[in-house]
């Protein structure tokens, strides 16, 4: 199989599995768990759940793909796409959400820096381009989950949305048996388990020691706290100034539509100018938007600040996932971009509980305005380190 064609069948299925998972986690997760009777707070755990996940999985499926290979690391992770979307309807008790969340963050969490550390090891003088391309694909999925999802949830109810989501994603693992891909590396595969567990934590080790990979990841994931936050409270504040749930998927689409078109653009500016800048330039812009949308409440006026978030964070993620890509090591590039997934998922988890606390606590305006803080404090820091 031809590198392009590869590729080209990575971004599909990306793209399938993302609609299925975003389908059922924005707008109709946070309203769902509303109707079974959620606090802000709560709301805010059942969003960031699935993250945690990721949190604890990111890394080691990361370091374990360097070792046996990307194929079976995709394989799981495809799989877990696509059933738990078919569990929601017959959910009634908010514990049993949040443990399905719970597991739902499988697919991410395994499926994520394997596909990752695959495309920058199949385009190696070109990865800021491809991880564009790639990521806007997937990007795609949260520009059509959100939509297909909202208007569904609105029409015919909570159960049509899952049922669907559970569609996309079995669409997803179908298409993967026609993926080939390059087989395992040879090194472990008869030396036991001590082996493994060796060959990992030398992975871990060298990343851990890698501070432009720490540094990077650390600034990624004050963007998705943001995310985050807005993952989770959007579809709540849209709703209290008189959207309805298909008007507020359509402000994730046209999140998710100007990122999905400035991600590949903006992954060949970093190509030629360079990864720092940019990583700076995106979250700024990400937090003057964020900042922004608890003081309007015209539709209009929030598409424009959901493209300009979306915007910023395709200058934020173009450039972050190459640069990591550029800093790792060859031979622990699963691993690298394992620990980016894990610090940013960190931020993403964090993200709706610190915000689901604020706006319990004070108004969506101050609470809006402490997590864009953050954002312009992670790009003065990210500025300061790599001067050093």
């Amino acid at each position: 199989m031809t590198t392009s064609r590869s590729f080209a069948l990575l971004c599909t299925i990306g793209v399938l599995c993302f609609i299925s998972y975003n389908m059922v986690r924005m707008p109709v997760l946070a309203l769902f768990a509303e109707s079974l009777g959620a606090s802000p707070e709560r709301i805010g755990v059942i969003v960031s759940v699935s993250t945690l996940t990721g949190v604890v999985l990111k890394l080691p499926s990361g370091a374990l793909s360097d070792i046996y290979g990307r194929r079976i690391l995709l394989r799981i992770g495809v799989i877990a796409f696509g059933i738990p979307p078919f569990f929601y309807p017959f959910i009634s008790d908010l514990n049993l959400l949040t443990l399905l969340r719970l597991f739902h963050g499988l697919a991410t969490a395994i499926f994520a820096p394997s596909a990752l550390a695959t495309v920058a090891e199949l385009y190696r003088e070109r990865r800021g381009a491809a991880l564009g391309t790639y990521t806007a694909c997937t990007q795609s999925g949260a520009l059509l989950g959100p939509f297909i999802g909202g208007y569904l949830a609105f029409a015919y109810g909570y159960s049509s949305a899952f049922l669907t989501a559970g569609l996309f994603g079995c669409a997803a693992i179908v298409l993967f048996y026609s993926l080939h891909l390059s087989p395992p590396p040879p090194r472990l595969h008869d030396k036991g388990q001590a082996s493994v567990w060796s060959e990992m934590w030398r992975g871990f080790s060298i990343v851990a020691r890698n501070r432009k990979v720490l540094v990077t990841s650390s600034t990624d994931a004050a963007k998705m706290i943001a995310n985050g936050a807005l993952m989770a409270f959007l579809p709540l504040y849209g709703i209290s100034v008189g959207l309805n749930a298909g008007e507020v998927g359509l402000l994730f689409t046209i999140q998710s539509l100007t990122s999905f078109v400035s991600k590949p653009i903006m992954g060949r500016v970093s190509d030629r100018m360079g990864r720092q800048p940019l990583i700076m330039l995106g979250l700024l812009i990400c937090a003057v938007t964020f900042v922004s949308i608890p003081h309007v409440s015209e539709l209009a006026l929030l598409l424009v600040l959901s493209a300009g978030f979306g915007f910023g964070e395709a200058v934020v993620s173009s450039s972050s996932s190459a640069f990591v890509a550029d800093s790792s090591e060859f031979k622990t590039l699963g691993a690298g971009m394992g620990m980016q997934g894990t610090i940013g998922d960190i931020g993403h988890a964090s993200g709706p509980l610190l915000a689901g606390v604020l706006i319990a606590n004070m108004s969506y305006a101050g609470a809006f305005g402490i997590i864009a803080g953050l954002q312009v404090a992670a790009a003065g820091f990210f500025w300061l380190a790599m001067r050093k």
